[in-house]
């Protein structure tokens, strides 16, 4: 039975406040076995007999509509999806980077070209952006209070909805998803 990680935008931040245990109570009433949460920003660990993810997402944020009475998207990866964007990391091989500061967004969908390229050529510095497939690593050096890249101007160019988490949350995610994947 796959085991998938789904991460989702706008919990428990800016008014959308979920219960994790209500959360969980959520995916198991739709079928998903061996749910398991992390932190209080909507990530859900979960194994389900489910292939079709596009679906799975879409009836996953129906449901969380209809529960909680709001929209939210709904990432999915599985435990090498994400230890691929692990290894992808552009900034792993940097002793000065502090992982609270290191985000990565993970997109629905493939980023515009041609907004990827604007995004790219923005001068966010001491900001640091690096886009690789469906994943955006953001360093934010001064601390995420005031930066100068905000996920409405990327999303507006990327043109496809994401979420991001910090590079440890990325790295508990996948230890988590392979735990279960294993029992």
């Amino acid at each position: 039975m796959p085991v998938l990680v789904s991460m989702l935008r706008g919990v428990n931040v800016g008014g959308h406040m979920v219960g994790m245990d209500a959360l969980r109570a959520l995916y198991e009433s739709l079928g998903m076995r061996r749910v398991e949460t992390f932190i209080r920003s909507g990530n859900v660990i979960f194994a389900t007999q489910g292939r079709d993810r596009d679906a799975l997402a879409k009836r996953l944020e129906d449901a969380i509509e209809k529960k909680f009475g709001f929209h939210s998207d709904v990432v999915l990866r599985n435990s090498a999806e994400l230890r691929d964007a692990l290894a992808r990391n552009p900034f792993a091989g940097r002793s000065n980077i502090e992982p609270a500061k290191l985000l990565v967004t993970f997109l629905v969908g493939d980023p515009d070209p041609a907004g990827a390229a604007r995004v790219r050529a923005l001068d966010i510095h001491p900001e640091e952006l690096y886009i690789d497939g469906r994943e955006v690593y953001v360093y934010f050096a001064n601390g995420l209070a005031r930066p100068k890249l905000s996920w409405p101007l990327l999303g507006k160019f990327v043109k496809t909805a994401g979420t991001a988490r910090n590079i440890a949350t990325v790295g508990k995610l996948a230890e988590i998803a392979e735990r279960i994947e294993a029992s």
